[in-house]
């Protein structure tokens, strides 16, 4: 399979993943960007969500990764670090950690998913706030740079896919664990 075809599949996926319910909403977005957030409160502590949050392999979910298994997820939470995928056979950086202030902030940049094949900058932040007996988790992703396509068509897919990936992260806190 060429890798056009696998581009254009992995598009078609991603833009698939509008159907799922996203929680979030398209802050932003044009041709040449976007920018979507997310956010939640969690029944757990800050420390308790960024222990979590560090270990992606817990809460991503498979059905965004290249190898098909969570399990080959990894997190470096360190400044230069990497969030990584790694199989017998291939591996990814999905990006690379900018800032890491344990229990209020992760920072990674990178274009994730089929974004990667295209000349785009991504940054993801992850805030973490103390919020009444919880945490409030907020997640930014930023997108901007050159696509063979305009980036507004996108970005509705990539919000859903990481309203996905809070929505796990969430649900490993606890059954009832969003509270807002």
């Amino acid at each position: 399979m060429s890798g056009r075809m696998m581009r254009g599949m992995a598009l078609a996926a991603m833009m698939a993943a509008c159907a799922m319910p996203a929680g979030a909403e398209v802050k932003e977005a044009d041709a040449s960007g976007f920018t979507v957030s997310h956010a939640v409160t969690l029944r757990a502590s800050p420390a308790q969500v960024w222990a979590l949050l560090v270990a992606p392999a817990r809460w991503w979910s498979a059905a965004h990764s290249w190898s098909g298994s969570a399990a080959n997820f990894s997190l470096d939470p360190v400044a230069g670090g990497c969030f990584c995928e790694r199989w017998e056979g291939g591996s990814v950086e999905h990006g690379r950690v900018l800032q890491a202030l344990p229990g209020r902030l992760l920072r990674v940049s990178g274009a994730l998913g089929p974004l990667q094949g295209e000349a785009l900058t991504g940054t993801l932040s992850i805030t973490l706030a103390p919020e009444g007996e919880g945490t409030r988790l907020s997640v930014d992703y930023v997108v901007g740079g050159h696509a063979r396509f305009p980036l507004r068509t996108v970005a509705r897919a990539v919000d859903g896919v990481l309203g996905e990936q809070v929505q796990q992260l969430a649900a490993q806190i606890g059954p009832d664990a969003p509270a807002g």
